[in-house]
């Protein structure tokens, strides 16, 4: 059996009074489920405590990692102002500051986890958080379109958890013209979790943005991102998709950008993995990317899931799927699906060499051990893929090349084939 906290034991033991603590979160493999307590709530034993029933559902104790207990932050807008509502437990700690529907969290509490729910509407509205310790925010059907920076900024470098709330539709903007770094900004490590739909449009820089890792859990639900000054989505160290749905389009810069932090302690630092999920990228912008891992040092891991990628004909000298170091594509977690349209138009330069968009491009080498690739340069003078050497172990790629003066697929060093299916033109 797996260690349950000593928090957990306690609860079993007596009736848990959930007067200053009213949310639960139950973790099991990485993930957690929320409980909302009663006034009073006791929580059953069966089977000599085998199994335990909270909030109506029975879980296996031998599944659960730990039980924590979270002091829950009420922020509510309506319109022009903003309501926010600090349990007794930790008011010493926790501070507010409300401008309209501006509002800005202070948070000293550097021992107890605080959950903060957002709710309501405003069109002239923001959350500024500051703290150093590990937060969560919710999102329980909350719009914002702040006129003074980002729609929401956390100041906090330490694990902040996001969750989108099951069965809600959120929706974040931030000003035009500003200082912010994104519409939805997060200096920290951030995680998220709940089935809901989040839409993010930025007007000033990126539209959603991590300082540090980015990493999707299974329950993630859909991200929109409909617009962006600069990269729709972008993250520092490393990217990490376990499930969700991810559309962008609308994006100035790159659709989604993983950059490596030079002082980064994180043993995954400058790895883009890929578990399941789906990813689909509208990509309009010239000369930039939909998903990069940027740096040469990077390695981009798509174990399962779908990729669905279009350069559009405007997307001129762009690129779709793109690794400036290693790129391996497999089947370990799920199915692989990787669709790529390049449809921008490439041109001459003004000594004659053609400018190309490309679908796939790695600086070193793309090695496919399963999975269902399929790549087609349809823009004029457009690439189907690019790397130093391209080995094929397993799964099915498929490159067209249907532009006028395009190219299939274009190798700096070797191709080694040992049991993939490769089809299309290649030049050395």
């Amino acid at each position: 059996m797996k260690r349950i906290t000593l928090l957990f034991c306690a609860l079993l033991a007596t009736s848990l009074s959930a007067v200053a603590q009213k949310q639960m979160r139950i973790w099991q493999g990485g993930e957690s489920t929320r409980v909302t307590l009663a006034e009073t709530e006791n929580i059953p034993f069966a089977g000599s405590g085998t199994t335990v029933t909270i909030g109506g559902t029975t879980y296996q104790t031998s599944a659960i990692d730990s039980i924590t207990m979270v002091h829950q932050v009420d922020i509510a807008y309506n319109g022009s102002s903003a309501t926010v509502s600090i349990p007794a437990a930790v008011a010493a700690d926790v501070t507010a500051q409300v401008s309209g529907a501006h509002v800005v969290i202070t948070n000293a509490n550097v021992s107890n986890e605080i959950e903060f729910i957002l709710s309501g509407s405003s069109t002239n509205g923001s959350l500024t958080y500051n703290g150093q310790y590990k937060a969560t925010f919710c999102l329980n059907g909350v719009t914002l379109a702040s006129q003074q920076g980002a729609a929401i900024d956390i100041q906090c470098g330490k694990r902040i958890d996001l969750i989108i709330a099951d069965g809600t539709t959120n929706s974040l903007t931030d000003c035009a013209g500003g200082t912010q770094k994104a519409a939805f900004n997060c200096q920290g490590h951030l995680e998220v979790s709940g089935s809901g739909t989040l839409n993010v449009a930025g007007n000033t820089n990126h539209a959603f943005r991590s300082k540090e890792y980015l990493l999707l859990k299974k329950s993630t639900g859909t991200i929109n991102i409909t617009k962006a000054v600069a990269d729709g989505i972008h993250c520092g160290e490393y990217f990490t998709m376990n499930g969700g749905t991810i559309n962008i389009s609308g994006h100035g810069a790159d659709g989604l950008q993983m950059e490596m932090e030079t002082n980064s302690d994180e043993p995954d630092n400058g790895i883009f993995t890929m578990n399941g999920g789906t990813i689909k990228v509208t990509h309009d912008a010239a000369g930039s990317k939909a998903v990069r891992a940027d740096s040469t040092l990077a390695v981009m891991n798509i174990n399962g899931g779908t990729i669905d990628i279009n350069l559009t004909s405007t997307a001129s000298d762009a690129k779709g799927l793109v690794c400036d170091g290693n790129m391996n594509i497999s089947e370990s977690s799920a199915t692989t699906t990787i669709t790529i349209e390049a449809a921008g138009e490439g041109y001459l330069d003004d000594l004659g060499e053609k400018i190309r968009t490309t679908g796939l491009k790695c600086e070193y080498t793309v090695t496919i051990e399963a999975g269902t690739i399929n790549i087609n340069a349809s823009g004029k003078y457009a690439r189907g893929m690019r790397a130093a050497t391209l080995v094929a172990n397993g799964g099915v790629t498929i490159v067209k090349n249907t532009g006028s003066g395009s190219q299939g697929i274009k190798l700096d060093n070797v191709f080694v084939n040992t049991g993939g299916t490769v089809t299309g033109t290649f030049k050395y």
